[in-house]
């Protein structure tokens, strides 16, 4: 979402006077009134936004006039004291005013920015209709590495499937990880929305993006996002990427496989990778074989997963996982309700405004003037009120959005423990792989003792299969390894989650109700100031009355 500016200063001498000389067309409606009393109420707090690398804008009902990234403001300044003094940060360079931002500063960059979106065509190869080539936008990718003596700035360009192939990359290389999502394609999205907001929204989300990996610390200093952000040109595509190749291999691959036999032993290389790639079409059907068997069959695996605290802390993150999408419902439904108050408020400033312009024309008696008056400071103080809520709904978006980040971090922690239970079951079928050649050796060597001076040819079929043997220990002992790495990842990933949530959902809730109890005592001091300047009045009624 895109900064928006900071409203002007009000005019020399301006004041509730000069709500009497605005004209009724030029307010309208609400959206007009805000923008008309902006500079008269300069008294509302004028919130600095800015554009922090970990915090996600994921509301979709968050106000429109104001951004979702901004700074979380003084008690002072919530109220109205700070008006004026506070200034627009820049989008890559994090304060250390949140947990989220403080790990920001920590990482492995000083510097990140997503910015300068350019419309391009795309090669006139892939284009099937002459002079009709499609387009697509990339972004100028600008970092600087922290620690870098020369502070060398590097700026690159890329696209959105440039990002595809950095979340394929990193997905492949830490395994067990809690790798940060990708944001979304949002092929609808793009579609529904105006272009230049759809980028902008990407924008700022392929942001965010990157300064989740930086702060992550495994993929904040790994070679593949060094690569990703300083060399220059298009980012190739891996081979591991191409679905469509990897199934016509592995499809290839099969009939030599039946023919050499089911004894085919895939290499310790390609076990360290999960068997859904789709090389080896044989591996995945020994797989699914054995996960039958297991769920199915109500055989016990020669391996199970014993460490009860993953166990019980898997359950408990399921727990968690629903509650947590229970609050961010209901998070949402909240800013709809302080969106909706504010525009109320205003409908109500501009309601008054009109009834105020009616008592001053109509007006023949100093009792009519007066309710005019009256009129006219109700309706500066609606939409001061209406302005407040909308800045209170901006606060309200940016603390909230704590419960839809870590939303978004439980799809990661899903992936994790799926590479997991994948790296378990390739160790499961490569145990019952062993048990099955052993005891075909078994039976081939019973079988060939019943021959006097042997049998040739199943000696040396037991020969074939004892080095089989050796080939799916090698497999099997880099699988276990593989596993044991996938679980040390699993367990850096729980503890740095705990440690996180903690940070973040105190920050959370800490600004959340001070910001709350800020702009709802700002609120109650302008309907105060109106409640008193309207007091004489009402006692001036009610003697009217009993001397009547």
């Amino acid at each position: 979402m895109m900064s928006s500016a900071p409203p002007p200063e009000p005019p020399a001498g301006a004041g509730e006077d000069d709500m009497e000389s605005l004209p009724l067309a030029a307010v309208s409606d609400y959206a007009s009134v805000a923008s008309t009393f902006d500079p008269l109420l300069s008294s509302a707090s004028a919130v600095s936004p800015r554009s922090p690398p970990a915090r996600a804008a994921a509301f979709t009902l968050s106000p429109t006039s104001s951004s979702s990234f901004v700074d979380p403001p003084s008690y002072a300044d919530a109220t109205g004291a700070g008006v004026g003094s506070s200034s627009p940060r820049s989008a890559s360079s994090p304060s250390s005013a949140s947990p989220r931002s403080a790990r920001a500063a920590a990482s492995e960059y000083a510097l990140l920015a997503v910015s300068d979106p350019e419309t391009e065509a795309e090669p006139a190869a892939t284009s099937l209709v002459p002079g009709s080539a499609p387009t697509y936008v990339s972004y100028l990718v600008t970092s600087v590495r922290r620690g870098d003596p020369a502070q060398r700035r590097y700026a690159v360009r890329r696209r959105f499937r440039d990002f595809v192939t950095l979340a394929d990359r990193l997905a492949e290389a830490f395994r067990g990880h809690f790798v940060p999502p990708r944001p979304d394609k949002n092929t609808v999205e793009s579609q529904v929305m105006q272009k230049d907001e759809f980028v902008a929204q990407r924008r700022a989300a392929l942001e965010r993006y990157l300064w989740r990996l930086a702060e992550h610390p495994a993929i904040g200093p790994s070679d593949e996002l060094r690569v990703f952000l300083q060399t220059e040109g298009k980012m190739p595509l891996p081979g591991s990427t191409d679905v469509a190749s990897r199934i016509l291999d592995g499809a290839a691959r099969l009939p030599r496989q039946l023919i050499a036999g089911e004894e085919v032993v895939a290499a310790p290389q390609d076990v360290v990778q999960p068997a859904k790639g789709g090389r080896d079409l044989l591996r995945i059907f020994k797989e699914l074989k054995q996960s039958v068997v297991t769920d199915w069959g109500g055989v016990k695996p020669p391996l199970v997963e014993e460490d009860r605290e993953f166990l019980e802390k898997k359950v408990k993150l399921q727990e968690w996982e629903q509650q947590l999408t229970g609050a961010s419902q209901q998070a949402e439904a909240l800013v709809k309700a302080q969106q909706d108050m504010g525009e109320t408020m205003g409908a109500l400033g501009l309601a008054f405004v009109r009834l105020t312009k009616f008592e001053t024309e109509e007006a023949m008696y100093d009792s009519q003037r007066i309710r005019a008056a009256d009129s006219r400071r109700v309706a500066t103080a609606a939409v001061k009120a209406s302005r407040a809520c909308r800045d209170l709904n901006a606060q309200t978006v940016k603390y909230l959005d704590t419960l839809h980040e870590h939303l978004s971090i439980m799809l990661s922690v899903h992936t994790a423990f799926s590479d997991r239970a994948s790296a378990l079951l390739t160790v499961q079928t490569l145990m019952s792989d062993l048990a099955s050649l052993q005891s075909r050796i078994e039976k081939l060597e019973a079988a060939s003792s019943k021959i006097f001076g042997g049998d040739r040819a199943r000696i040396r079929r037991v020969e074939e299969l004892r080095e089989t043997i050796r080939a799916t220990e090698d497999a099997k002992f880099c699988a276990l390894r593989e596993y044991e790495r996938i679980k040390e990842n699993n367990r850096s990933g729980l503890q740095r989650l705990d440690r996180e949530r903690k940070e973040d959902f105190l920050a959370m809730l800490k600004g959340f109700v001070v910001s709350q109890a800020a702009y709802a005592e700002k609120i109650v001091d302008g309907w105060e100031t109106v409640a008193e300047e309207t007091s004489g009045y009402a006692r001036g009624s009610d003697n009217a009355i009993l001397g009547s």
